[in-house]
């Protein structure tokens, strides 16, 4: 069991800069792969970005280059650092926390509650 607890969303105005944060209950970096993903009003939900146990780091197209993610294990928290913001970042951002179980055929899959990003003028 795990909880994850966003945020740090907020209004910006196009081309601004937000950092999300996702805190985690407890220490889950070692085996988990972490992402953050975003749904818009009147959309299906997209991954926006990973990080695996390891490190290595995957983007949607849509915000290569613009946004991080990195994480601080000592702080059990994974972070988002989004720049260049557009309109169409606009989005409720949540944070997963997902890692296989040492059951077989089972994994473990959580999710936060969201934070509102705005990108507006």
């Amino acid at each position: 069991q795990v909880q994850l607890v966003e945020s740090g969303g907020g209004l910006v105005q196009p081309g601004g800069s937000l950092r999300l944060s996702c805190a985690a209950s407890r220490s889950i970096f070692s085996i988990a792969t972490m992402g953050w993903y975003r749904q818009a009003p009147g959309k299906q939900r997209e991954l926006v970005a990973t990080i695996t146990s390891g490190g290595g780091t995957n983007y949607a197209d849509s915000v290569k280059d613009r946004f991080t993610i990195s994480r601080d294990n000592a702080g059990n928290t994974v972070y988002l650092q989004m720049n260049s913001l557009k309109p169409e970042d606009t989005a409720v951002y949540y944070c997963n926390a997902h890692w296989a179980s040492i059951l077989p055929g089972r994994n473990h899959d959580y999710w936060g509650q969201g934070t509102q990003v705005t990108v507006s003028s």
